[in-house]
């Protein structure tokens, strides 16, 4: 497996990094722990979560699998915080007094007495990068994270922080993870770029569009009982629109047409973007995990490539997955 760089670092990550959304609802604790240890015996070391999945229970999943098996060394755990953990109006965002609430939380939930990589879930403008640089990086020298992240973040934000860190000798954010799918290509503008500068690892989430790249939707205003569209709406229904819809059909014409499933195809187009390092994928069981292994060793052929831009052109979108991101003001 080609293993890569993360980013400034000199850690290597698998190409593919295992989400963990689904853990605790709806993929049973067993079955979440039986895909951990599919994940690792197929090389997949990099393994990513938050202290909101779940009301942190993906979190609590995982520090109780690795801890039965014993593979906590095997394994790079992605958290982040940001999001609400309370109804106070402290309970939120990237103070410092939230992150440290958060943050050993998040330790004690994975039974560990380290994070690899700690992301800050959303940006918080209205607090200054400083105050959040400064206690990630007091964790940072004492031990307790390895490195840290940002999550959906604008690139002069991004720019901002890797200034501050600079001038005040503080920890770099190291990673970036950004919505990114064939629907979606907005990133491309300006968040890859300033990713590939600055050596900033990409962790892209939502390969498949939420199931619209391989057909689970059929209209954007009747959706399946299972989905997350049906089931929670809002936000995520938001994200399935009659054009996403039309050119995922066509997404999955293609994919037959060249033999792939259309599921590892949208995985692997993600992956072999420029500049990124790894796309989350959510399986909800082993078996939908074990259909992704084969992209691990597979090449995004030219052809292939050059037919899904005619899709969905470089730098522009079909659906809005930036839809939990206040900075985006250009609607689909």
């Amino acid at each position: 497996m080609d293993y890569r760089l993360l980013g400034r670092t000199g850690v290597r990550v698998s190409p593919l990094c295992l989400g963990t959304q689904n853990f605790g609802a709806p993929t049973s604790e067993k079955e979440a722990g039986a895909m951990i240890n599919v994940a690792l015996d197929n090389g997949i070391n990099l393994i990513d979560t938050a202290n909101s999945y779940n009301a942190g229970e993906a979190e609590s999943i995982i520090g109780r699998a690795l801890a039965s098996s014993g593979r906590r060394h095997e394994t790079l755990i992605a958290s982040k915080g940001y999001f609400p953990t309370g109804p106070g109006p402290n309970d939120r965002g990237n103070s410092r007094l939230h992150l440290m609430r958060a943050f050993e939380d998040s330790l004690r939930r994975l039974k560990t007495d380290y994070i690899d990589l700690y992301q800050i879930h959303r940006p918080s403008p209205e607090i200054p990068i400083e105050e959040t640089l400064q206690v990630l990086t007091d964790l940072v020298r004492q031990g307790k994270i390895r490195y840290i992240g940002t999550s959906t973040m604008p690139a002069w934000q991004q720019m901002e922080a890797h200034m501050v860190s600079e001038m005040k000798g503080l920890a770099h954010f190291v990673t970036e993870q950004p919505p990114y799918n064939l629907l979606d290509r907005r990133i491309e503008n300006e968040v890859i770029p300033f990713c590939v500068k600055y050596k900033k690892a990409l962790i892209t989430w939502s390969p498949l569009a939420m199931g619209v790249l391989i057909g689970r939707y059929k209209d954007a205003n009747n959706y399946p009982e299972d989905s997350r569209a049906k089931l929670v709406g809002h936000v995520y229904a938001d994200r399935v629109t009659s054009r996403g819809i039309e050119v995922g059909d066509r997404f999955v014409a293609l994919a037959n047409e060249f033999g792939i499933p259309p599921a590892q195809l949208a995985v692997l187009w993600a992956k072999d973007q420029m500049g990124v390092t790894a796309p989350l994928i959510g399986p909800k069981s082993v078996a939908q995990l074990k259909e992704f292994i084969p992209v691990l060793e597979m090449t995004l052929d030219e052809e292939i490539k050059k037919a899904c831009d005619e899709l969905v052109p470089p730098g522009s979108a079909v659906a809005d997955f930036h839809n939990t991101a206040a900075w985006m003001k250009m609607k689909v």
